[in-house]
């Protein structure tokens, strides 16, 4: 199967031809096979391919050096990724709030607006530029970023380093709107992702409360409400949970979010609590009575929300791969991002590897042989000999 050399470091290559592969010029039929970077020519991906090639006689070997990915790959594979660079946002999701815009019309009207879980701030800048104007002339306009994490300064917007489930904050962000409410309160925080998706459903449903919580505080009557959401299995009960609060909920799937994400968002619209409910930070929302027939709303209990997909139809694919060049006629720049991340969590992990500090691993042990192999160099010959002598090492079943 072919591959593509520019994905990985290192290539093996089997082929029939008795000429290195770089004497031939049919380089696309040669079936190549991936090596990634930190697998080294002695593990067992490598070593199994090597089996194969014992059992095909009259078939050669050799490893050939391939190229790093370029800077343009992401460019090539997210659409949106690129389009944020070369209009100026700091994230893609700045699209994701602008086709809910085009869909609700969510900043008509709107003089006090509060961004919650701003980092890196795409959102506030959505805000921003559509609120106070692409000169931020428009000084009646306020809005209220807040993050616990640092956030690199936005013109036209205030910021706040603080938690949102403190009522300290929430009482900040009111003297900030000088003892006024706020028209929309909008949230994009979601939790960094383990993959185990009971888990991540559940911490971003938590998080999710906690934004509905402190709108609670800071929220006019009428005003609107938007957030991610996940949508899981129980997503009734943050539904139902919603409209206790809401004349009207809506889940909404921007087209600029992927498919294959289970996110969504709730436009939550006619801000009306509950008579005699006072906000208090204290006490959540949902109870944590987490029994089979809590969490399972059926028949009529069940609460079922409108789902619109928001974008236009002939939009980019958020899932799609598009050429480098998008439009004839006009040649490909590669930009940069708008806003390089301050004091992320992974800056001491990045360090590490561009100073290659990082811990290696050990080779595997091969059952077949107790021969250790070497760890390899980064010479094509070097790495020739070490896949030699992984061979020689191997033992063939018949």
């Amino acid at each position: 199967m072919a591959a593509n050399r520019n994905a990985c470091k290192y290539v093996v290559c089997l082929s029939s031809d008795k000429r290195r592969p770089e004497e031939r010029r049919d380089l696309e039929e040669i079936p190549f096979q991936y090596v990634r970077r930190s697998v080294y020519p002695g593990s067992v991906a490598v070593l199994r391919f090597l089996r194969k090639a014992r059992a095909r006689p009259g078939h050669h070997w050799c490893i050939i050096p391939g190229q790093r990915m370029g800077r343009s790959s992401k460019d090539k594979r997210d659409i949106y990724y690129r389009l944020a660079k070369e209009e100026g946002w700091r994230a893609r999701s700045a699209f994701k709030l602008l086709q809910l815009d085009e869909e609700f019309q969510l900043f008509q009207g709107v003089q006090r607006a509060v961004d919650l879980c701003a980092a890196p701030g795409s959102w506030s800048q959505v805000l921003s530029r559509k609120l106070k104007g692409t000169n931020g002339k428009n000084s009646e306009v306020k809005i209220v970023a807040v993050d616990l994490q640092a956030m690199a300064p936005l013109p036209g917007v205030i910021q706040i380093q603080g938690d949102i489930t403190k009522v300290s904050t929430a009482q900040e962000i009111i003297r900030h709107f000088e003892g006024q409410a706020a028209d929309l309160v909008v949230c994009d925080g979601a939790p960094d992702v383990t993959g185990l998706h009971d888990i991540d459903e559940y911490i971003q449903a938590q998080l999710l409360l906690a934004a509905l919580n402190i709108t609670t505080h800071v929220l006019k009557s009428g005003g609107t409400f938007v957030a991610k959401i996940f949508r899981g299995k129980d997503v009734t009960l943050l539904y139902s949970q919603l409209q206790i609060f809401f004349r009207e909920v809506t889940c909404a799937k921007p087209r600029s979010s992927r498919n294959s994400s289970i996110e969504a968002f709730v436009v939550c619209r006619g801000y009306s609590p509950p008579e005699g409910y006072v906000p208090n930070m204290s006490n959540p929302l949902l109870d944590h009575c987490y029994d089979v027939d809590f969490n399972q709303l059926e028949g009529p209990n069940r609460v079922i929300v409108p789902f619109l997909a928001c974008g236009d139809l002939s939009a980019y694919d958020s899932d799609q791969t598009y050429p480098l060049q998008l439009e004839p006629g006009k040649e490909y720049t590669y930009v940069p991002p708008t806003q390089p991340p301050i004091c992320p969590p992974y800056q001491e992990a990045c360090f590490l590897k561009k100073n290659n500090l990082l811990a290696r691993e050990k080779g595997p042990t091969l059952s077949e042989t107790s021969t250790k192999l070497p760890m390899p160099t980064s010479e094509a010959a070097s790495l020739e000999t070490h896949v030699q002598a992984g061979i020689e090492a191997l033992t063939v079943a018949p």
